[in-house]
C-alpha cells in the first residue's frame, strides 16, 4: 500500500497537471463562457471564411478581444443604415470590459449610422478608408436632458439631442484610428437652427461625460451640426493628432471644448472652425456656480486654428464653475479673430485663473489678447446679479503676431477688474488699416514686459530696458506623464 507521503506527492502532481492544462474557476468558467458565446454569434453573422491582417496602433490601453463592424450586418455603402450594426456590436463587446477589453474596428467604407452608445474599456478603431456618415435624421437622436451645470441645452430652452457618439459613467475609452473620419453632416442642421425650427439643440459629434480615462485620437473630424468634441464632468483625458474641419461661417461649430474637465492634453491639431478651436467650459450661471465643477489642469499643444469669427483658445463664456491652471504653449494661428480671449458676464460667477501662455505665432488677426467682462448671453432670467466672476494671474509670453488690425481689447468689469495681468516678450506687426486705438484697456490690471507696440497705462512696463519673463510652470500636469502602449489586432477582411 502506497505511503501517505507518496499519496500527498501524486496528489500535488495532479493539482498542478490540472491547473497547467487549463482547468478553470468559476471567474474563467464564465470568461470561456462569453468568449464561445462571442465567436458563436460571429460565426451565425459571417459564414465566410476571413481573413485578418495584423496591425499596430497606440492607446492608453491595449484589448485582448477585436470584431469588425461588417460582421454584424453593417453595409458600407454610404445609404443603407447601420446604427443597429453599431449598436449590437458595442453590446456584444460589452461583455469583455472584465476580461481584456475589446476593439470594434471599422472597415474601408461609407457607414451611415445614427446615435450609439459606448461602453466601457472599449476601443473604436477606423481604417484609413472608413468614413462613419452621422445620419442627418432627427428621430436618429435621442432627446435626452440638459446638462446640470447649464439647465437648458445651448440652442433651445429644453432638451438636446444625443451626440453620434456617447457615453456616460465609462472607464478607459478609446476613439481612434488610421485617420479615417467621422462627418457630421451637418449642413441640414444648420439651416434648421439659423431658421429657428429646432426644438431641441443639435446633437455633438462626441459626448463623454462622467467618466475616466478617455483618448481621442488619430482621425478627421468634419461638419459637425454643433460642438465637435465635448467631454464634459470627466477626467484623465488625451486628445491628440485630429483633424477638425467646418465651414468658417457656421456658427457653434467649435472644435474641442473640455468642460468641466480635470486632467486633460490636446496636442498635435488642425482646427478651422466657424467658431471657437478650443473652448473651456464649465457651466452657465446660477447653473455653473451649483454644480460646482471646475476645468483644471488642461494643457494645450502644439495647436494649429484657423477661425476667422472666433477664438483660437476661448476661456468661457461659461465658466461659472471655475476655469484654472490651463497651460497652452506652442500655438500656431492663422486668419484668427483673436488669440487667446476670456469671456464671462457679471451673473456668471467663477473665476479664470492660473492661465499660462507662451510661444505663440499668429497671422492676420484682428485681436491678439481679447478680454470681455460683458458677454451678457444667460440661461434664463434667474441669474444672480451679484454673482462676480474673478479672472486674475493671466500669464503671456514669447509671442510674434503678423498683420494685426489690434493689438488688445482688454475690458473687465466696473468694480471687478480682472487682476495680474502679465504680457512679456511679445511683438506685433499692424495691418495697413489698424484700428486708432491700438490698446483698449478698461477695468484691468498688470504690468507688461518687452512688447511693441507700446502698451495701455494700466499695463505698465515694469523694469524698463529688460525682459521680464511672465509665469509658467515647470511641475507637471499629471495627464503629461501618461504614456501610450503600442498595441496590436486584426484588420478583418473576408
Amino acid at each position: 500500500m502506497p505511503s501517505p507521503l507518496y499519496i500527498a506527492g501524486f496528489l500535488l502532481l495532479l493539482l498542478l497537471i490540472s491547473h497547467d492544462a487549463g482547468f478553470i474557476g468559476a471567474a474563467d468558467a464564465e470568461h470561456d463562457l462569453r468568449a464561445t458565446d462571442f465567436h458563436t454569434h460571429r460565426h451565425r453573422r459571417h459564414r465566410g471564411h476571413r481573413h485578418g491582417e495584423e496591425f499596430e496602433y497606440s492607446a492608453i490601453s491595449c484589448r485582448a478581444y477585436s470584431a469588425s463592424l461588417d460582421e454584424f450586418g453593417a453595409v458600407g455603402d454610404g445609404v443603407t443604415s447601420n446604427t443597429a450594426a453599431f449598436r449590437d456590436a458595442v453590446s456584444q463587446l460589452s461583455r469583455f470590459a472584465d476580461y481584456g477589453g475589446s476593439l470594434l474596428f471599422v472597415p474601408a467604407g461609407r457607414w451611415l449610422t445614427g446615435s450609439f452608445n459606448l461602453t466601457s474599456h472599449f476601443t473604436l478603431f477606423l481604417h484609413r478608408d472608413a468614413v462613419l456618415l452621422a445620419s442627418q435624421e432627427e428621430s436618429d437622436y435621442e432627446v435626452i436632458e440638459p446638462l446640470p451645470s447649464y439647465g437648458r441645452g445651448r440652442d433651445t430652452d429644453g432638451g438636446r439631442f444625443i451626440s453620434l457618439l456617447f457615453g456616460s459613467n465609462l472607464t478607459d475609452v478609446v476613439i481612434t484610428g488610421e485617420n479615417g473620419t467621422i462627418d457630421g453632416q451637418g449642413e441640414p442642421w444648420w439651416g434648421k437652427f439659423k431658421r429657428g425650427e429646432l426644438k431641441y439643440t443639435r446633437p455633438y459629434l462626441i459626448e463623454i461625460m462622467h467618466s475616466d480615462g478617455i483618448q481621442i485620437s488619430n482621425l478627421t473630424f468634419l461638419n459637425s451640426p454643433s460642438w465637435h468634441i465635448h467631454p464634459v464632468y470627466s477626467s484623465n483625458i488625451v486628445i491628440q493628432g485630429l483633424t477638425i474641419l467646418a465651414p468658417v461661417t457656421v456658427p457653434n461649430t467649435d472644435g474641442i471644448n473640455p468642460d468641466s474637465c480635470t486632467n486633460t492634453r490636446i496636442e498635435d491639431c488642425y482646427i478651422v472652425s466657424g467658431d471657437d478651436c478650443i473652448a473651456v467650459k464649465s457651466g452657465w450661471d446660477q447653473y455653473g456656480i451649483a454644480y460646482g465643477m471646475p476645468t483644471k489642469q488642461l494643457l494645450i499643444r502644439r495647436l494649429t486654428c484657423i477661425s476667422p469669427d472666433s477664438a483660437v483658445i476661448a476661456l468661457g463664456s461659461e465658466m461659472s464653475g471655475g476655469i484654472e491652471d490651463v497651460r497652452a504653449e506652442d500655438i500656431v494661428a492663422i486668419n484668427s479673430e483673436s488669440g487667446i480671449r476670456i469671456k464671462t458676464a457679471i451673473g456668471r460667477g467663477g473665476y479664470v485663473k492660473d492661465i499660462y501662455v507662451r510661444g505663440m505665432k499668429m497671422e492676420t488677426m484682428k485681436y491678439v489678447f481679447w478680454m470681455t467682462g460683458s458677454y451678457g448671453s444667460h440661461p434664463d432670467e434667474h441669474y444672480d446679479p451679484n454673482a462676480l466672476p474673478v479672472i486674475e494671474n493671466i500669464n503671456y509670453q514669447d509671442m510674434v503676431a503678423e498683420n494685426v488690425t489690434m493689438p488688445a481689447q482688454l475690458a473687465g468689469i466696473t468694480g471687478d477688474q480682472f487682476t495680474g495681468i502679465c504680457i512679456s516678450n511679445v511683438t506685433i506687426t499692424l495691418s495697413k488699416k489698424p484700428k486708432k486705438v491700438l490698446w483698449n484697456c478698461t477695468d484691468v490690471s498688470g504690468f507688461t514686459s518687452g512688447v511693441t507696440p507700446e502698451p495701455c497705462q494700466l499695463l505698465p512696463e515694469k523694469d524698463p530696458g529688460t525682459i521680464v519673463p511672465c509665469n509658467f510652470p515647470e511641475d507637471p500636469i499629471p495627464i503629461d506623464e501618461v504614456k501610450f502602449q503600442r498595441c496590436s489586432s486584426r484588420r478583418w477582411t473576408i
